[in-house]
């Protein structure tokens, strides 16, 4: 009997322990982005529409987004090797990595360097369809994986900063400083460095 219950004890810590874990991958920390009417792209801003999206102060890399654009398409190889798209939780089920990986691949999409270092070692890519939808995510460059490594910077690389933001203005400016160690990214940074949300509201799921 006694050990029944340890049994059933441990299963329930398990399931528990597991349904944390489910939870704080898939669901916790991230937050639903609608509202934007404009990207950045490096010094000019981008209009697009049917914006959803969504970030996460935890990393620049759980950005992802949804939308619609009216921008040329030229069909283009240039970023085709470099535009890896991550795969989002399973709640924001309109960016399919798997699907827009594929498109890049059979040249069904675009791959678009959108921006560089914006945050520091993050690059920024869109996935460009001729019908106008468009996805876009950030991953980490080349200047990114040797700076967080300790390593030297490959050539051509800008010197690292460290950002700072004003956490209570979601517009706030965002001021930059020459840092002489690695740094951990100021969270907040990532979306709001990128884009001009109209209306930025907390995931009720999470």
């Amino acid at each position: 009997m006694n050990g029944k219950v340890l049994i059933t004890g441990l299963l329930g810590i398990a399931l528990i322990t597991g349904a944390g874990l489910w939870y704080s991958i898939e669901r916790a920390y991230y937050t639903s982005v609608t509202g934007v009417t404009e990207v950045r792209s490096y010094d000019e801003y981008l209009p697009v529409s049917d914006y959803s999206g969504i970030d996460a102060d935890t990393s620049p890399l759980k950005m992802r987004a949804c939308f619609q654009v009216n921008w040329d398409y030229a069909r283009s190889d240039t970023f085709k090797k470099d535009a890896t798209p991550l795969r989002a939780p399973r709640f924001f089920n309109c960016f399919d990595a798997g699907k827009i990986t594929a498109d890049l691949e059979t040249g069904n999409a675009t791959a678009v360097l959108l921006d560089e270092n914006r945050p520091y070692g993050f690059n920024t890519y869109v996935a460009q369809y001729p019908d106008g939808r468009a996805f876009m995510w950030r991953q980490i460059n080349a200047c990114g994986d040797a700076w967080f490594s300790g390593n030297d910077l490959p050539e051509g690389c800008p010197e690292p900063t460290t950002i700072i933001i004003e956490e209570t203005d979601p517009t706030a400016v965002i001021k930059e400083s020459k840092a002489s160690e690695p740094v951990n990214l100021i969270p907040s940074a990532a979306l709001r460095f990128a884009l001009r949300p109209k209306n930025q509201e907390v995931n009720n799921h999470g």
